[in-house]
């Protein structure tokens, strides 16, 4: 059950996150290193993070020019991740470019091929911030799901998006496709987060993996907090079958 929770390191300091994964390392095989931690970490706590034996998913979230992204993707390569994401607004083009050139330079230099996720909509944006801010008609589920299967004829291997889309995605997408799901709250968390679920709704609905942050690194008791997710997880797995 540890494999479907990514621990989300949303800290700036590289020595403060190092010490959460040491207290929380038993709960979880993957961690997500965002723009905070890597802006000050770099490829050094990449590597800091695999000593302790974890698996990273590296979030900056790519969303340049065809090229610029490609080649974004090799470094993600050598840095030996598990996965990493871009923005599917980015394009087909840009989505199609970024797989075919880390397909390549995988197999060229030896090293692994990392998972590509697209990123759909961002889970603090709601209906009402998709029609007055981005100027969207459509509902966020229909652009979501449109955007998940442009990144599925591109070539990537799933999505980043929240929960309440699930399972579109799957029924549009195919349950092979991945979902990977932000805006984890359990029931006791509110923030500025706007379409979430707890960790039981989102494995319900079929994530293959969900990835929690501040619920764990502002808990009192992060490993009780992690003990309570990682029960939820099981729970909500034994109920699908």
């Amino acid at each position: 059950m540890r494999r479907k929770l990514i621990l989300s390191l949303d800290v700036g300091d590289p020595a403060e996150a190092l010490s959460i994964l040491r207290e929380c390392r038993d709960y979880c095989d993957i961690v997500k290193v965002g723009s905070p931690l890597f802006l000050l970490g770099g490829a050094r706590i990449i590597r800091n993070i695999r000593d302790l034996g974890k698996e990273v998913f590296l979030d900056l979230k790519f969303h340049d020019i065809p090229n610029t992204v490609a080649q974004a993707g090799c470094r993600a390569v050598d840095l030996d991740v598990f996965m990493f994401d871009v923005h599917t607004s980015g394009g087909s083009a840009m989505m199609k470019t970024v797989v075919e050139e880390v397909g390549e330079y995988s197999r060229e230099t030896g090293r692994r091929q990392p998972l590509i996720l697209g990123v759909t909509v961002l889970t603090s944006i709601d209906q009402k911030s998709m029609r007055k801010d981005l100027g969207y008609r459509v509902s966020v589920s229909e652009h979501v799901v449109s955007l998940a299967l442009k990144a599925k004829g591109s070539g990537l291997d799933g999505t980043i998006s929240s929960a309440h889309e699930i399972r579109k995605i799957k029924m549009a997408c195919g349950e092979k496709f991945l979902i990977v799901v932000p805006g984890i709250r359990p029931d006791w968390i509110k923030d500025d987060q706007k379409r979430t679920a707890t960790p039981g709704e989102a494995i319900r609905a079929g994530a293959d993996y969900i990835v929690v942050g501040r619920p764990i690194l502002k808990a009192k008791d992060r490993v009780k907090t992690c003990e309570g997710i990682i029960q939820e997880i099981q729970e909500a797995e034994v109920s699908r079958e």
